[in-house]
């Protein structure tokens, strides 16, 4: 699910159109995206099942030959779904005039970098499979909180190629810009842009 959301931003926009002509439009541009604070513009829910499998084996070393065999009726293995949320947003609390730059009536704004949270994980404990062999003890609570940890981790190293710091890039400018137009720009005549050298950071984990 993708959304967009920043309180007070349209209405504040709305405002500006009545004072375009007196008001410098960049310091009126940067007072109004500082005041949307974290502008919220990409959420995902992310299904991921942990597995994990081990065997007994029996290793030595007989007649200066190494062994290792598979003993029979050792396995372990164990299935673990999660669900993991997360939201990427745009924190406008440093935006300056720094991020806003004029050529004519041309106007190009640099936003600042996206970042993203991991709002929720949670494991379903009705849907965990395990399979044990006779001779084996069945996964302890920390085994599984380690597994479980290990999804969360996969989940977090997952982020480049999901896409959500490009949909949070995309939906940011889709706000701002309007914002711009309201203050007199043509839509043509605005450039919303990123670091190139961006790296994208996760925050820790919020309940």
């Amino acid at each position: 699910m993708l959304t967009a959301s920043c309180s007070g931003c349209n209405e504040k926009a709305k405002e500006a159109e009545s004072v375009v002509e007196k008001t410098d439009t960049t310091a009126l541009l940067i007072m109004q995206l500082q005041k949307c604070s974290r502008l919220y513009t990409a959420e995902y829910d992310i299904h991921k099942i942990v597995t994990h499998s081990d065997e007994k084996r029996l290793k030595g070393k007989l007649f200066d030959h190494e062994f290792d065999v598979r003993m029979p009726l050792g396995d372990r293995k164990i299935a673990i779904p999660i669900n993991v949320k997360l939201k990427a947003y745009v924190d406008f609390a440093a935006f300056s005039k720094e991020n806003v730059s004029h050529k004519g009536n041309k106007i190009e704004v640099t936003l600042p970098d996206p970042r993203v949270v991991v709002t929720s994980s949670k494991v379903n404990h009705d849907e965990i499979r395990q399979y044990v062999d006779l001779t084996r003890s069945r996964f302890t609570d920390a085994e599984m909180s380690n597994f479980e940890n290990q999804g969360r981790v996969a989940v977090v190293k997952s982020i480049p190629q999901l896409g959500i710091i490009e949909t949070a890039r995309d939906n940011a400018a889709q706000v701002v810009i309007p914002m711009i137009v309201r203050m007199g720009y043509d839509e043509k005549d605005i450039t919303v842009t990123f670091r190139k050298d961006y790296e994208w950071k996760v925050e820790k984990l919020k309940d």
